[in-house]
């Protein structure tokens, strides 16, 4: 027990250093959650904030292996409408069956045996809450931590400006990709690598997805089965609504085809084959495409379409295996470490192509090491041991040309 009291006293000091040496209230509040989610091995760690019509609460961020963007509550509705209603922490500590101070509530069909929920007050107005949960099969959170917690928050509101009280709403579209308990795993020798261990998304029509984690986190993995370039061992992957995992390769085939563009660090163009003539060998292969000058166009390269690969620079290489990507007119665009090989001001122009790509409406998932580019993105996520590990809503995104690195 000393040992865990000496846990929580760390954590108070921990949340109260990162505060007050933080650039912003955001990054205090990432670093602040993050320590309590890990430390206390929670399987979600949740800060919600009141909306502009200040009746909904949103997720700004999280942490855990679930995905919340899509999940709102209301006042006096559940326990974060409850905490907000009543301005005081909800304590569902440790679920019995029975219980009267407990609701029964499913996430992915696992059952919450722990749940909290503190307030955030900025001036004496409440503005948000924090919400940690426990699932089936592990302990429950004890009272301590739950002192802890409520501290957090304490800290967080004293430390809270009046123009940072409200984070607007994200403002996402229909679900066009969605997976649930995605698993999958390598041989190597006589070793099975359990590379994804059950990942859990949600992926929005025109939005820009950036995806960071470590080397070996299952990242391009997960991109490889949501491209169809691979099959999960097991889980749920939907793509407008049509279950992919067990599709025959025909079924494959055809999604890659119709629905999808590819960009990678390698710009895979022929050689043999001029920037305009790359561009119609993939016009020919859907029935609906994009005019090839119109693509060229696009990505600021029509008076190079008639240059081999060969002849152009790596970024130009690379807006032209974007400008093919186009061609087919795909619902998503997945790019993995797409200014991997660039320099810096090729790399700005590059990712000024993909802003204009979702301007017009196509979805991008971008994996990248490139903690910068993220501030583009609409949300950003990290994998961590081959699960989502944290989602967060970027309510500032910035244009490409204000990217520094």
């Amino acid at each position: 027990m000393k040992d865990k009291i000496f846990d929580y006293f760390r954590v108070i000091g921990q949340i109260n250093a990162q505060i007050s040496k933080a650039n912003s209230i955001d990054e205090a509040l990432h670093v602040s959650l993050k320590l309590i989610h890990d430390i206390f091995e929670m399987d979600a760690s949740i800060l919600w904030y009141e909306t502009d019509n200040r009746e909904v609460l949103r997720p700004f961020f999280w942490y855990g292996s679930y995905d919340f963007t899509s999940v709102a509550n209301e006042k006096n509705d559940g326990s974060v409408g409850t905490c907000i209603t009543s301005q005081a922490a909800v304590r569902q500590l440790d679920y019995k069956v029975g219980s009267d101070n407990f609701v029964d509530t499913y996430f992915n069909d696992k059952k919450v045996i722990s749940n909290l929920v503190v307030p955030i007050t900025c001036r004496t107005e409440l503005i948000g809450c924090i919400q940690l949960i426990k699932f089936e099969g592990g302990e429950a959170i004890e009272e301590d931590l739950a002192d802890v917690c409520e501290i957090l928050a304490d800290m967080v509101g004293l430390a809270l400006l009046e123009n940072e009280k409200i984070v607007g709403e994200y403002k996402f579209n229909k679900v066009i990709l969605s997976t649930r308990g995605i698993h999958k795993s390598f041989k190597s020798g006589e070793e099975m690598s359990h590379i994804l261990k059950g990942v859990n998304l949600d992926v929005y029509e025109g939005e820009f997805l950036a995806i960071l984690g470590e080397s070996g986190c299952g990242k391009s993995t997960y991109l490889n089965i949501i491209g169809g370039m691979d099959q999960a061992d097991e889980g749920s992957f939907l793509f407008m609504g049509k279950e992919m995992v067990n599709a025959t390769i025909g079924e494959l085939t055809d999604y890659r085809r119709y629905n999808i563009g590819f960009v990678f660090q390698s710009y895979n163009l022929m050689p043999n084959l001029t920037a305009k003539q790359n561009l119609q060998l993939i016009a020919e292969l859907v029935d609906n495409p994009m005019n090839v000058d119109e693509a060229l166009e696009m990505v600021g390269l029509s008076e190079k379409k008639n240059r081999y690969p060969g002849q152009l620079s790596g970024g130009q290489q690379q807006r032209i295996s974007i400008a093919r990507a186009l061609v087919k007119k795909p619902k998503i665009i997945f790019a993995d470490e797409p200014t991997a090989a660039l320099d810096y001001e090729t790399s700005i122009e590059v990712l000024s192509v993909f802003e204009k790509v979702v301007k017009a409406g196509t979805t991008l998932v971008m994996v990248t090491h490139n903690e910068e580019i993220t501030r583009m993105a609409d949300r950003v996520l990290r994998f961590r041991n081959g699960q989502t590990y944290e989602i967060t809503i970027n309510k500032n995104p910035v244009s490409a040309n204000e990217l520094v690195w």
